[in-house]
């Protein structure tokens, strides 16, 4: 046992730490991290449409797998809010056997990325899409679980979820029943909301247990009537795809659903730890290690039929904050989540589903970034449209689709930004006397489609009585497109110069 945690201090631990004070830190971290863990965990799957149990088997697979391997030292892995609508979009199209087959694939993937070098690209991707996605995953999320919050069915499309509220408020207005499913809720997140403030309760309890634990004590004591989450068991839930789950991958959309795991979990992941090695003075996340440990964590959730990982930062500034010294932490907070899932799964079957609902509209909220929206859009108007449309996107289409748009509307203003161009003419009438001669014009800098539009405008106010030489040596890029255009507009220009002045030549003074 002592070499074990020797082991790990050595590939996360403080120097000059003593094994018995590093692994009392690590043990009570882990203690802190199992307790926020466990609701997250719960209400991921529930909101995900798969049962609870497949978000603590993530969860555990995140601690005793993922947190065993190299990467990053002190973040912590399991199901992400991040993901929660785009698994329920799967499993509403492709069904509960199929998620196992789409995260199989999807870690192959993250495994094959990181053994390529690639993770450290990863750090390329525009934080404007980035934080649109996560918002726009926000904003379906709290869509989606306010009907959960009065037991409510919700509707399948974002645009719908976000239509139907009215009549979702005219349903709960005139149903008791839902009323108090909603006050549940509620209460849930004011806690949320308040529990930080009370210091003392929150170095003993974590926000989301405590939320949970109260609500699910008020709907006890007074034998509320709502819905309870519905326990099957671990083993029970654990489904290894078979056979025809794999045929399933020759559709186009499964392929397009792999690639949106793997590129969302992928960036979370590494997003995440750069978060999270900026909360302590430990050794850095390698970023190739980290991605092939996410995609070990997620081919093994994939062979068990669980939901995809990500790390998560709630967990794992939880984890920072409760003075975890080494990756011991993340790995026995698996350990206790297992533990917690073989010996008391009962326990689940007492919380009120509404009280999930309000820890997962909580979370939504905090995934989009209004603090950060208004300074954004002051120093960087294009980075801030492209998080709003971004986010836009994927509440009206979907996350794969949002998350493209938003990538190649980054494409476009970066080249949009670097497509810098600009005329010099030379031999306009007075510049040397002669205003016979052909106007020499002479253009500069980065010529691409984009900037296309502003040059033939530019052009076309030059006099329209002169010829013109064109000269592109001065431009260090040129595209085909712009090439072509500006050859054609210099050809029918001089055409028509030379056609108007033969014109006044044969008209008699």
């Amino acid at each position: 046992m002592r070499n074990l945690f020797d082991r790990f201090r050595g590939a996360g631990g403080t120097s000059g730490s003593s094994g018995a004070g590093t692994f009392r830190a690590d043990f009570t971290a882990s203690l802190v991290v199992f307790l926020v863990a466990v609701p997250l965990c719960v209400g991921v799957a529930v909101a995900s449409g798969v049962p609870a149990e497949l978000g603590l088997i993530t969860g555990i697979v995140g601690g005793l797998v993922t947190g065993f391997l190299p990467g990053s030292s002190l973040q912590v892995s399991g199901p992400a809010a991040g993901l929660t609508v785009l698994v329920y979009e799967a499993v509403e199209q492709y069904g509960v056997a199929a998620l196992g087959v789409l995260v199989l694939i999807s870690g192959l993937l993250q495994l094959a990325m990181g053994a390529l070098g690639l993770g450290r690209w990863f750090r390329a991707i525009s934080v404007a899409v980035v934080q649109g996605m996560l918002a726009g995953i926000g904003l379906v999320l709290i869509a989606g679980q306010l009907y959960a919050l009065a037991d409510a069915k919700a509707p399948s499309s974002g645009l719908d979820k976000i239509f139907s509220i009215p009549q979702l408020i005219g349903d709960v207005a005139g149903s008791t029943d839902a009323l108090k499913a909603v006050a549940v809720g509620a209460g849930t997140i004011v806690v949320l909301v308040l529990w930080p403030r009370f210091r003392q309760g929150a170095k003993v309890l974590p926000g989301p247990l405590a939320a949970v634990a109260l609500a699910t004590a008020a709907t006890a004591i007074f034998d509320l009537p709502i819905a309870r989450v519905e326990v099957k068991g671990l083993l029970d839930a654990v489904q290894p795809p078979g056979g025809s789950e794999f045929q399933a991958l020759a559709e186009v959309g499964v392929i397009g659903t792999v690639l949106a795991f793997t590129l969302i979990a992928s960036a979370e992941s590494l997003f995440s730890a750069a978060a999270v090695d900026r909360l302590h003075d430990g050794p850095r996340t390698d970023y190739d290690k980290e991605l092939m440990a996410q995609g070990a964590g997620n081919a093994v959730c994939g062979v068990l039929g669980a939901l995809p990982m990500t790390a998560v930062i709630v967990r794992s500034s939880a984890n920072v904050q409760a003075g975890a010294k080494t990756k011991a932490s993340r790995v026995l907070h698996g350990v206790w989540l297992l533990v917690f899932a073989v010996l008391f799964p009962s326990a689940l079957g007492v919380i009120p589903v509404a009280t999930l609902a309000g820890v997962l509209v909580y979370s939504g909220w905090k995934l989009i970034p209004t603090k950060d929206l208004v300074p954004l859009w002051k120093a960087h108007r294009g980075e801030a449209i492209i998080l709003i449309v971004t986010a836009g996107a994927i509440v009206v289409t979907n996350m794969f689709e949002g998350v493209i748009i938003g990538l190649l509307m980054a494409v476009a203003k970066t080249a949009w930004e670097t497509s810098h161009v600009h005329v010099e003419i030379s031999g306009r009438e007075g510049d040397d006397g002669d205003g016979d001669k052909p106007l020499h014009v002479r253009v500069r800098g980065n010529a691409t489609f984009l900037r296309l539009p502003k040059l033939l405008d530019e052009l076309e106010g030059l006099p329209r009585e002169r010829e013109v030489e064109l000269d592109l040596t001065g431009l260090r890029h040129v595209d085909h497109a712009c090439e072509m255009a500006l050859a054609t507009w210099t050809e029918r220009h001089n055409a028509v110069v030379k056609r108007d002045t033969a014109l006044e030549e044969r008209i008699p003074a």
